[in-house]
C-alpha cells in the first residue's frame, strides 16, 4: 500500500533557515528521480525566485493573491505532467484559500505538499497563510535551527525596524531583509527584547549612553563619610601652647 501523502508545515522566524531547507527538501527529492513544482512568493531575490542567505536559489512558480494553485496542479496532470512533491516557500503570505487548496492537493491527488514559513508578523500576530496551515496541516514542524536574538538568547520574534527603530504598527506585508543599513529591515528577537522593542541598535545605544555615573559626586560623599573626617578638629594654634 503507497504512503498516504501529508501536508507538513516547516515554521520558523526569519534567519532560522526556511528557505535552506526548501531547497535542501526538493534537492533530496529530485536525487531520488521523484519530480515535483517548487513555489514561492514575495521572495527577496525577485519574483519566481526561492532564495536562500546560504546563497542558494533556484526558479519557482510565484503566487500572487490571484493563483489558483489546485487548478494550475491538475492542469499540469491533464497534460501529462508527473507531479510527486510540491515545495512552497514564503507560505505565510498565501491567502488562506490557497492554503486549502493545498490540502485538496494532499488528499484529492494524493501529492506531498511541503509548505515553508513565517509563524506570526512583527506585530505578533499570525499570518492568515500560517494559521490556517496549522489548522490544516498534518504535521507542523518548528525548524530545530534556531535563531538568535543580540542577547544571544533564542530568538521567537521578528521585528521590522524603520530607519532602525523598531515600530509595531503598519501593513502586516511589507518586503524587507535582516540586511544592515536597510530603510525597511527585520531583526530577529528574543520575546522579552521584543516587548520591551530593544533591538541591537537600541541596545548599543544604551551601552554607549552619554551619560556617565557621578563617581565625583560620589567620591565626595565617601570622603565626607570617612571616619578621620569625622572627627572633632583641633583648633589650638603653636602661639596657644604655653
Amino acid at each position: 500500500m503507497p504512503p498516504v501523502a501529508e501536508l507538513i508545515y516547516y515554521c520558523g522566524t526569519m534567519d532560522s533557515g526556511k528557505s535552506t531547507l526548501a531547497l535542501q527538501t526538493a534537492h533530496n527529492h529530485k536525487s531520488r528521480g521523484r519530480t515535483g513544482l517548487i513555489f514561492t512568493s514575495k521572495d527577496r531575490a525577485g519574483s519566481g525566485i526561492i532564495s536562500s542567505r546560504l546563497g542558494l536559489q533556484s526558479s519557482a512558480i510565484e503566487v500572487d493573491s490571484d493563483l489558483d494553485i489546485h487548478q494550475l496542479v491538475v492542469e499540469r496532470l491533464s497534460l501529462g505532467d508527473r507531479i510527486d512533491y510540491i515545495i512552497c516557500d514564503e507560505a505565510q503570505f498565501y491567502q488562506p484559500i490557497q492554503i486549502e487548496g493545498l490540502a485538496k492537493i494532499v488528499d484529492g491527488l494524493g501529492i506531498d505538499v511541503f509548505a515553508f514559513g513565517i509563524l506570526a508578523d512583527f506585530r505578533t500576530k499570525l499570518f492568515p497563510g500560517s494559521a490556517r496551515l496549522v489548522e490544516l496541516a498534518d504535521r507542523v514542524n518548528a525548524l530545530q535551527v534556531e535563531a538568535l536574538c543580540w542577547c544571544g538568547s533564542r530568538a521567537t520574534h521578528n521585528a521590522r525596524t524603520l530607519g532602525g527603530v523598531m515600530v509595531t504598527e503598519g501593513e502586516q506585508v511589507v518586503v524587507g531583509d535582516v540586511a544592515p543599513g536597510s530603510e525597511i529591515a527585520y531583526e530577529v528577537l528574543c520575546r522579552r527584547h521584543h516587548m520591551r522593542q530593544v533591538t541591537a541598535r537600541a541596545s548599543r545605544a544604551g551601552h554607549t549612553s552619554p551619560m556617565s555615573l557621578p563617581f565625583n559626586q560620589e567620591d565626595d560623599l565617601l570622603k565626607e563619610n570617612m571616619p578621620e573626617n569625622n572627627m572633632p578638629k583641633d583648633k589650638s594654634t603653636k602661639g596657644d601652647r604655653k
